[in-house]
């Protein structure tokens, strides 16, 4: 049998330890600037995260650093740093608060919580590729806007570099995904089939499940940011601008959550 690894013992421990602690007061998460650097996938995944502790009533600060995705544990943005754990991305912070005695699912019967995990990802398989597919291999928003917004931060040629270098691996990820060699019109359709999907589950509720959860803060950070976010290319705000329930939902929950003015 083969040896269990060393740090096995040492997560079990500080999982054990994080249950027994409270959510402190001084939580901070960090993302990248909002106006001059962030990009809309990162831009989504930062909302979803803010929205479900705002659900969960768990207090938190944001801090914008330039290098945000180099500091986080996963490469990732956002991440949360609390007391000493340091948690990056949504479905890690959703069990990291489930592990202190916080969720928005807990009532949830198996068969609600297995769907909501099945939505959830198509998400992560269809919107967030869409995103990233429209920001880095559309070449006019990635011109206009995605080449101009991340190097912002970075000196020459070090921007110019480093941007170069972030586009590679986005299409070495969507190859992999096989998205890459889609048309935008299969990018949208795709889109459209995801949000039809998620309509229908939704139908005339307030929320998914009847009251938040982790997919309606999901669903929000990624219809909010793409129907806000102007860009060059308007098709994909414009797919998902036809699903009113959809978008009636992030702004219910931007009205109720966010306040802004």
């Amino acid at each position: 049998m083969p040896e269990m690894p060393e740090y096995s013992l040492t997560e079990s421990i500080f999982t054990t330890l994080n249950a027994q602690e409270p959510w402190p007061d001084n939580v901070k998460l960090f993302q990248p600037y909002e106006v001059e650097q962030i990009l809309l996938p990162d831009n989504a995944s930062c909302l979803a995260v803010q929205a479900f502790l705002k659900m969960c009533n768990l207090p938190f600060d944001v801090e914008m650093r330039w290098n945000a995705e180099f500091m986080s544990p996963s490469g990732r943005v956002p991440f949360i740093k609390c007391g000493a754990f340091v948690v990056s991305e949504l479905e890690p912070v959703v069990q990291f608060a489930a592990n202190k005695g916080v969720s928005l699912c807990a009532r949830l019967p198996a068969e609600e919580k297995a769907e909501m995990r099945a939505y959830m990802s198509l998400i992560t398989n269809v919107l967030v590729n869409a995103e990233l597919y429209i920001s880095w291999l559309d070449d006019e928003t990635f011109n206009a806007v995605t080449k101009v917004r991340n190097s912002s931060v970075y000196p020459w040629p070090l921007g110019w570099i480093q941007t170069r270098a972030k586009r590679n691996a986005v299409a070495k990820r969507l190859k992999a995904l096989h998205w890459h060699d889609k048309s935008l019109e299969q990018v949208l359709a795709d889109v459209e089939q995801c949000c039809n999907s998620l309509s229908q589950r939704l139908g005339e509720r307030d929320y998914f499940f009847g009251t938040p959860s982790e997919l309606d803060a999901l669903v929000f950070g990624h219809v909010f940011t793409i129907i806000t976010t102007r860009l060059p290319c308007r098709k994909l705000a414009e797919t998902v601008r036809r699903h009113e329930s959809l978008v009636a939902l992030a702004k219910r929950i931007d009205e109720q959550y966010f306040k802004r003015p």
